[in-house]
């Protein structure tokens, strides 16, 4: 072989290595659900069967990544729950048009092919997957020498769900005197990490010396499906929120119809420590509340006679508390008083 001649390979692309991944997701099996081979990883294409006990289906489509919380990932080296916040941020957004989530496809995009890490990912991908009752389908990895610097890497998710015409949460089935419920959060999900990032570095914090912080900054997201889509089912609730960038003010806004307004009350809302801890260590009142959930993952929208009900679908750790009401009014959302923080 001439020593001269260009070849993939020399520019950075390891096709072989590449094939190596492909089998060993191709080989990921749910032996406890019973499932076979996932035979649509490799394909050019996936297929999917629709349920056919649904009335008037329709599709709901999400896509979304998860920041610069790779960045954490990368410095702690721990890459075994990132796949989890990719397919939480997704679904979690799938839900609240009342959509079941049906699969999931990833895209990786990243400087060279590690197979010890992107294992890691995937079989995160995996467990999220699982933890939202939905199938992993297929997916695109892209070795991109160049574009990224070394050990660099993104990822991005895309989940498809349907929903019954008569089950999407549309927001006119909001009403006055409604409830707000908040869903605790398992922490700052995938939001807000470019502010974290940055006071750590003005303020020279190791995460790895800080066994907290080390903890808290990698935690996964909740994934809400389960219990919300019990709710569908049951009619219980009557409109939802993901309660991601922008933070709560923003993300209720979105699903409030005309003429009524959210009224909250801070006061009751319970920040998680990490958030007090962000709050202590420099960020404002109104930066926290702009830029993190705060300790509120998701937003629940209910009949005042159904919170009790509602509220047995939820673990201790989870379990949801009325925040609002509903009101007349034209901003859709108010924010009244303020987060007793510590």
């Amino acid at each position: 072989m001439n020593k001269n001649s260009f070849t993939y390979k020399k520019s950075g692309v390891d096709i072989s290595a590449a094939d190596n991944f492909i089998k060993f997701i191709t080989n990921i099996s749910s032996k406890k659900r019973g499932r076979k081979k996932l035979k649509n990883i490799g394909g050019f294409g996936s297929i999917t069967n629709l349920p056919n006990n649904i009335k008037k289906p329709r599709i709901v489509a999400c896509t979304d990544g998860v920041g610069t919380k790779i960045e954490i990932a990368n410095f702690l080296n721990k890459f075994d729950t990132i796949g989890v916040d990719l397919v939480a941020m997704s679904v979690n957004d799938l839900i609240v048009q009342g959509a079941k989530p049906l699969f999931f496809l990833d895209y990786i995009s990243i400087n060279k092919i590690d197979l010890n890490k992107l294992k890691l990912i995937i079989k995160g991908i995996v467990n999220g997957c699982k933890q939202s009752e939905c199938q992993l389908v297929g997916g695109e990895t892209a070795e991109m020498p160049g574009t990224y610097e070394k050990g660099k890497f993104d990822i991005a998710g895309f989940a498809v769900g349907v929903v019954g015409e008569n089950k999407i949460l549309s927001k006119n089935k909001i009403k006055k005197n409604d409830l707000i419920l908040a869903i605790p959060s398992s922490g700052l999900h995938s939001n807000g990490y470019s502010l974290v990032r940055y006071l750590l570095s003005q303020k020279k914090i190791n995460i790895k010396k800080n066994k907290f912080l080390k903890t808290e900054l990698i935690k996964p997201t909740k994934i809400y499906v389960k219990e919300v889509i019990k709710l569908i089912h049951k009619n219980l609730i009557n409109g939802c929120a993901h309660i991601t960038g922008g933070g709560i003010e923003d993300n209720i806004k979105r699903i409030m119809p005309e003429k009524l307004v959210a009224e909250i009350s801070l006061n009751l809302i319970r920040p998680l420590r990490i958030f007090n801890w962000l709050k202590k260590n420099g960020i404002s009142k109104k930066e926290m509340l702009k830029t993190f959930n705060c300790g509120v993952g998701f937003c629940l929208i209910v009949n005042a006679k159904k919170v009790n009900t509602v509220r047995k679908y939820f673990t201790k750790e989870f379990k949801p508390y009325v925040i609002g009401k509903v009101s007349k009014g034209k901003n859709k959302v108010k924010l009244n008083g303020s987060i007793n923080w510590i």
